[in-house]
């Protein structure tokens, strides 16, 4: 593990970003990559570079295309991404709905033939820290199992929701939940597999179909286990057809199941304004009280913490700033790999 102060890593994306043509956005993006890594998400920032790089270079990710809006009623619009970058696209539309929010108290963009937008939960926390509540998920590609199938055929689609919060000092705290369809996301099954590690508790079915907490095995069959097993599969499925409907967008069964070609994604953003209803401080006092009463639950071991969506977010952001971004060894040796290749012509 090595510790970079964050805005030496956020420069640095920002120059292999300029160099596969991403252009003046370059900034920004590599903002969203490096406020990903500062978070503690590593399989989710410059963990995917390499393969934005890989797919920039195959067309597959146009580094200068920008998202267009193509139609709207109210306060729900249609966009298209043309297949720009991902993490640009996101964020773009969850701005836009919350232009919408500000005008009508809710606002959602429906936005298709986008690409992977990296952290998800960067556009939760992107609304609930300008005081908007969020939800919004994206389909992928099919590599999750229905419940009662050995064969991939529903896609590990990302949900995200947020709320906006102070805690008592006035400080930006929100209520941000990141999750996969998967009881572990295969960024975290890669991780254990390259730390040499098991799962902390079994996270999917090996090759005899039996429960494993070997995070290769899962990865070789790709029967990782949903959340809730029947429920999680459930809501993967309806997540990726509502998304397809509202977007006019690629559903997961026209994604071809291989990384380099996970494009055309249908993505939802919604944001909504609970303070055009309800005072802030009286959202405050909502929040801190179910807060205290979910801090106050016997923890399951002797010392151990019970904690609140985004918490543990909150507290490795803060050790990052202060003590410079955690960052795997073999990931920091890629990202200077990156900035040493000249791009293609």
């Amino acid at each position: 593990m090595v510790r970079v102060p964050f805005e030496e890593l956020r420069a640095r994306i920002e120059g292999i970003l300029l160099a596969l043509g991403v252009g003046k956005r370059s900034a920004l993006a590599a903002q969203l990559i490096a406020e990903t890594d500062r978070d503690g998400i590593r399989t989710h920032g410059i963990a995917r570079l390499p393969r934005f790089a890989e797919m920039v270079r195959l067309r597959r990710i146009d580094p200068r295309a920008e998202p267009e809006r193509i139609a709207s009623f109210g306060a729900l619009e249609r966009w298209n991404g043309h297949r720009g970058p991902g993490n640009l696209a996101a964020h773009a539309a969850m701005n836009r709905a919350m232009e919408l929010a500000r005008a009508n108290g809710l606002g959602a963009v429906a936005l298709a033939n986008t690409t992977h937008w990296m952290r998800g939960g960067s556009y939760g926390w992107q609304a609930a820290e300008a005081g908007f509540a969020a939800m919004c998920w994206s389909n992928t590609l099919p590599n999750l199992p229905p419940w009662g199938a050995t064969t991939p055929a529903v896609g590990n689609n990302p949900l995200v929701i947020a709320v906006p919060r102070r805690d008592a000092a006035g400080h930006g705290a929100p209520i941000v939940l990141d999750i996969a369809m998967s009881q572990f996301s295969y960024g975290t099954l890669s991780a254990y597999r390259e730390r040499g590690e098991l799962l902390p508790f079994p996270g999917g079915f090996d090759e005899h179909g039996e429960l494993t907490r070997d995070p290769a095995a899962i990865e070789r069959t790709q029967r990782a286990l949903p959340i809730g097993l029947w429920k999680g599969s459930g809501l993967a499925f309806v997540l990726d057809v509502l998304g397809t409907m509202l977007a006019d967008g690629r559903a997961t069964c026209e994604i071809p199941n291989d990384p380099l070609q996970e494009v055309g994604q249908s993505q939802i953003f919604i944001a909504m304004a609970p303070s055009a209803l309800t005072s802030i401080e009286e959202l405050n006092r909502i929040a801190a009280g179910a807060i205290d009463f979910l801090h106050a639950a016997s923890p399951a071991t002797p010392g151990g913490i019970v904690r609140y969506p985004g918490e543990g977010t909150l507290r490795i952001r803060e050790e990052n700033m202060q003590l410079g971004v955690a960052v795997d060894e073999a990931a920091w040796k890629v990202l200077k790999k990156l900035e040493s290749e000249k791009p293609e012509s």
